[in-house]
């Protein structure tokens, strides 16, 4: 199928028309887009970092309430009450919505909330208008210089733009993941939040001299290598799938209105969300280890290499894919939210530039 002429396609229209949006104006609609998107997906990001977390043999002991006990048989022909073994763990994603309901009500599966959007919001603010930037200077280089480099911008531009967003929001995921994988021992009582999550973590390298102080700073980028591992590829991956499709799909429409530009951005991330979530979930469970780890001395000699490693050696190919199910739950959703919101955004502020 040929690709639809630049004079005829309205994704070309849009994307081209969309040069003079400021910087600010692109941030103001992603974050717009990761708020929306961090709030409706975060209970898929608590399964699949919960069945991660177990995986690498982080105990969920349940404290017995009269939700998960039953009454049970004892030889002699007395009946006692116990805590089923099912009780502390989880078997796959509705069984940790069930049990995290039971145990610990509602709100947990909202846990770490209001660190997804502490991130969400500085790294899609980062992200998403710097993929915009970067792929409209790499195209108009490409278009005059190598056309046939063209294809590959989105991949280019994904890449950097991710590099930058998970390096500078490194510390910040680094707490929603601790917040999403533990679970208080006692029934009720208050969790800590994100600051004080993040206190725990550099606690143990803290010393007396300042150069010591700066090398336990290093822990808040503990599993940053990771993260890095699993989100470029995410991003390359996404990018090069996302563009070819939505513009296709914007292809054959005439007249490109805001609707068109949610369906098929919506669609078009979805797919293409799922995809490459599926190909990078081993780099995912390595970044959830390496993050969960609460030895000071691993936190900081630990690679990503060797957390696979350890992985293979001790499940097999299949525990690169501990989570896989509500990870690809959350991405196809999350990436079609998010694509669809921050576009449709950019069409309105673009008819309003065009109407002023």
């Amino acid at each position: 199928m040929a690709e639809p002429s630049s004079s005829t396609s309205p994704f070309r229209r849009l994307s081209s028309s969309d040069a003079d949006m400021s910087f600010a104006e692109r941030a103001f609609s992603a974050a717009g887009a990761a708020v929306v998107s961090a709030i409706i997906v975060n209970p898929l990001d608590v399964a699949k970092t919960r069945l991660q977390a177990q995986a690498a043999g982080v105990p969920y002991h349940q404290v017995c309430t009269d939700i998960c006990c039953y009454p049970s048989y004892i030889y002699g022909g007395r009946y006692g009450s116990g805590c089923s073994p099912d009780c502390s763990r989880y078997r796959g994603t509705f069984d940790v919505f069930y049990k995290v309901i039971k145990q610990e009500g509602y709100a947990r599966l909202w846990r770490g909330t209001n660190a997804s959007l502490v991130l969400a919001v500085p790294t899609v603010g980062i992200y998403l208008p710097c993929y915009d930037i970067f792929r409209n200077w790499m195209e108009n280089i490409t278009s005059l210089h190598k056309p046939e480099l063209t294809p590959y911008v989105p991949l280019l531009a994904g890449s950097a733009a991710r590099t930058l967003a998970c390096l500078a929001c490194s510390p910040i995921e680094l707490a929603r993941t601790r917040m999403q994988a533990f679970k208080s021992s006692q029934t009720g009582s208050k969790l800590p939040g994100m600051w004080t999550t993040l206190l725990g973590v550099l606690s143990p390298g803290r010393s007396n001299t300042y150069l010591e102080k700066m090398q336990g700073y290093r822990v808040l980028w503990m599993g940053a290598g990771a993260q890095l591992a699993r989100d470029v590829p995410f991003s390359a991956i996404c990018w090069s799938t996302l563009e070819p499709t939505r513009r296709r799909l914007l292809g054959m429409v005439e007249d490109g209105n805001a609707f068109h530009v949610l369906g098929a951005n919506f669609l078009a991330g979805y797919v293409a969300g799922s995809l490459a979530a599926t190909a990078t979930c081993p780099l995912d469970v390595a970044k959830t280890r390496r993050q969960i780890e609460n030895d000071p001395e691993k936190m900081l000699m630990t690679t990503t290499r060797n957390t696979l490693l350890q992985v293979w050696r001790n499940e097999g190919a299949k525990g690169f894919f501990t989570g896989v199910g509500p990870r690809v739950a959350r991405a196809g959703p999350s990436v079609g939210i998010v694509i669809s919101f921050y576009e449709v955004v950019k069409y309105f502020l673009h008819r309003g530039h065009a109407d002023s």
